[in-house]
């Protein structure tokens, strides 16, 4: 059975850190690119950052380049994303995400990933 199971996520101030985790199951991690999405009240998903399975690129969005962070680590079939300087406007439910295709992940496109987590809360406080 496949899982994705994210945590991490609470309530912190502007110009906090926090760190979520993507814990992995059910499937080969290091074939699979992986994603960190959030969705805001009100607002569509979108894609924060991802990490490709051929080479470790990693792309952002440009909301959060410079700001966060996204690693994994396949000994653990753990995937992280590292938040600082967090903004009100960062404000989401954080989903982690898994999909295989051959080429890059760049574009962190939603369609494009079939394993999802269950979101975990981020609050940024002003």
């Amino acid at each position: 059975e496949v899982q994705l199971q994210a945590s991490g996520g609470g309530l912190v101030q502007a110009g906090g850190s926090l760190r979520l985790s993507c814990a992995a199951s059910g499937f080969t991690f290091d074939d699979y690119h992986k994603a960190w999405f959030r969705q805001a009240p009100g607002k569509e998903r979108e894609g924060v950052s991802c990490i490709s399975n051929s080479d470790g690129r990693t792309y952002y969005a440009d909301s959060v380049k410079g700001r966060f962070t996204i690693s994994s680590d396949s000994a653990k079939n753990t995937v992280f994303l590292q938040m600082n300087s967090l903004k009100p406007e960062d404000t989401a439910v954080y989903y982690c995400a898994a999909g295989f295709w051959y080429g890059s992940c760049e574009g962190i496109r939603e369609h494009e990933y079939n394993y999802w987590g269950q979101g975990t809360q981020v609050t940024v406080s002003s």
